[in-house]
């Protein structure tokens, strides 16, 4: 009950508070303190001395009793002065695959001329990230955060919070950044590779072979082509890049179907299509993905890995999705592209 009337209260408080595209600055404002458990025990012990003092006229305890209320005061000075002032920065992260962390980069830039401790990071009731900031430097955290769910992974409020110097009050403050990651289906399944079928004229699987004369015209270029097998006499005639094709050289094409999994739900046949993409590329195929209304021309490399874990990734996001036939067939959020870019 404790941790959702805190969520309730940090909704409440951050209701006027959007996702910044920017560093955000930590002004008075933005920034709450409250004693910690620590806290509240040591002002139930300062209340006992006080009335200790009282109870037989003892000087030296209400000089005992001041001084330690002076401190703890202290404190809370030093606690809200250790977080105002500070920028915050939020990158993106790199895509992850589901059940794994997603790690997020924030960037912490101290101002002043003197040094901030004991600055943390937290996502809702997780550990802590503690780290120190120089004066007039910065700091750099990668705070994790699990990606359950393919898709589009935003961490949300992020709490930054200190309690230093003594631990008796935690100040903090949230932030709330316009990044994302994207989070791939978990690789899962025991099903082996489909038997690759021989290449098709204009399918994106023939090879260029040193010395060949068996010339078969051009086709369109699909990301992951050799530069070395660009027309580029051709592509300036027609605005389009082109690549030669030989056909006496013409390698198997391994396509990854949808329609070759009779499994009903969608997520098990998402699963063992990620487990094919990265076999398939790890074992040296040229492979092409078919989903519903997704085709993806055969290549291989790392590009091409990307997109077909990119299409399984966001399959059945139909504001994320479009039918072409060359390339890659998803397309990202406007916002969550340009999050990308700037981690980038």
């Amino acid at each position: 009950m404790l941790a959702a009337w805190r969520r309730r209260f940090e909704a409440w408080v951050t209701r006027y508070q959007r996702p910044s595209l920017g560093p955000i600055r930590l002004d008075r404002r933005r920034i709450y303190i409250l004693p910690t458990p620590q806290g509240y025990a040591f002002g139930l012990l300062l209340l006992l001395l006080f009335v200790w003092s009282i109870n037989y006229s003892n000087s030296m305890g209400f000089a005992f009793t001041f001084l330690l209320a002076a401190v703890a005061l202290n404190t809370m000075w030093q606690a809200h002065d250790t977080l105002l002032g500070l920028v915050i920065h939020g990158n993106g992260a790199d895509p992850v695959f589901a059940g794994q962390d997603a790690g997020f980069r924030f960037l912490l830039e101290n101002t002043r001329g003197a040094p901030r401790h004991g600055i943390a990071l937290q996502w809702r009731d997780g550990e802590p990230l503690f780290i120190d900031i120089p004066p007039h430097g910065s700091m750099a955290a990668v705070l994790p955060i699990p990606a359950e769910r393919r898709g589009w992974l935003r961490p949300g409020r992020i709490r930054v919070l200190t309690r230093f110097p003594l631990g008796l009050f935690q100040s903090w403050s949230w932030v709330e950044f316009d990044v994302a990651t994207l989070v791939y289906p978990r690789p899962r399944g025991a099903r082996a590779l489909p038997v690759p079928l021989p290449g098709a004229p204009g399918s994106g699987a023939q090879e260029l072979a040193v010395g060949s004369d068996d010339y078969a015209g051009f086709r369109p270029y699909a990301p992951g082509d050799s530069p070395r097998r660009i027309a580029w006499k051709a592509a300036g005639r027609t605005e389009q890049l082109l690549v030669k094709r030989f056909v006496d050289q013409a390698r198997p094409e391994l396509w990854l179907d949808w329609q070759l999994l009779g499994i009903e739900n969608i997520e098990p046949r998402l699963e063992q299509l990620c487990q094919w993409v990265l076999k398939a590329e790890n074992e040296g195929y040229e492979y092409g993905l078919r989903l519903p209304s997704i085709r993806i021309l055969p290549a291989r490399g790392e590009p091409q890995r990307r997109r077909c874990l990119e299409a399984l990734a966001l399959f059945a996001d139909r504001k994320d999705i479009s039918g072409t036939d060359d390339g890659l067939e998803s397309r990202k959020p406007a916002k969550a592209a340009k999050t990308q870019r700037a981690a980038g």
